[in-house]
């Protein structure tokens, strides 16, 4: 899911050129209700979803004193509040079957925060602890819940490497052990 039909459809494309199943549809993380009719299409047409990994943020700089409260609870709604939306529409499903997984991506900020980076610092420790307490909550139900924080910038090539990064997600989802991986 992303906001952009044309540029899943291109992804799409690319995975299934590798043999990969691959779904693209549009949704908005500021927008609930886009998101919630996503996810009304992805359970009519696939069933229940098995993970969640929710990867969303605004990472736009601002300094506390320039952020007025409305710019704050944008940059919330879609870095952590959809985020609890998002797991909320797939939880029911993922609880009865007593199967499921949901996983987040933090980043540094949630553990150092930078005044320069406010809102993604507020948001991203917000992040954290979600998944923690959403991890305590869900345990003994069968989901489970977790968090890799990435401590550096995403690219090709480098120690956080998109690939490298996958493998840690594919640990906690078939681990279940820890909560948080710290990718560092």
């Amino acid at each position: 899911m992303a906001r952009n039909q044309e540029t899943l459809d291109g992804y799409v494309q690319e995975f299934q050129a590798q043999g990969i199943e691959c779904y693209g549809i549009a949704a908005d993380a500021a927008d609930t209700g886009s998101l919630t009719t996503a996810f009304e299409t992805v359970q009519a047409q696939f069933g229940v979803v098995d993970v969640l990994v929710y990867n969303a943020a605004i990472l736009t700089p601002g300094t506390p004193t320039a952020l007025s409260s409305e710019e704050l609870m944008k940059h919330y709604q879609v870095d952590v509040a959809s985020a609890l939306h998002c797991a909320n529409l797939v939880l029911p499903a993922q609880v009865e079957a007593r199967d499921g997984a949901i996983l987040f991506t933090g980043g540094g900020f949630a553990l150092y925060p930078q005044a320069e980076y406010t809102c993604v610092s507020i948001d991203k420790a917000a992040l954290r602890g979600l998944a923690f307490a959403m991890n305590q909550e869900l345990k003994e139900k069968g989901v489970y819940v977790g968090v890799v924080t990435i401590m550096g910038n995403v690219a090709v090539g480098t120690h956080y490497d998109p690939a490298l990064i996958a493998k840690e997600y594919w640990k906690l989802y078939t681990d279940r052990g820890e909560v948080e991986f710290i990718f560092k």
